[in-house]
């Protein structure tokens, strides 16, 4: 099953989980500055890497 569609799609999720983590843990660094683009940006790509790491894991679950 490693090299099975379903594995790689719920690795790539659990990868999309932690970036989506470590962006978050990028903002408190940049809300205090008036820096609003770069912390829309930032809200942007974590809700981003949120549905997609949703997204990968309902294809897994698919592809199951």
């Amino acid at each position: 099953m490693s090299n099975s569609p379903t594995a790689t799609l719920l690795v790539m999720a659990d990868h999309l989980e932690r970036y989506y983590h470590e962006i978050g843990d990028l903002l408190p660094g940049y809300q205090g500055d008036d820096v609003a683009d770069v912390v829309s940006a930032l809200v942007e790509t974590e809700r981003a890497l949120r549905t997609a790491a949703r997204l990968a894991r309902r294809a897994a679950k698919l592809t199951a």
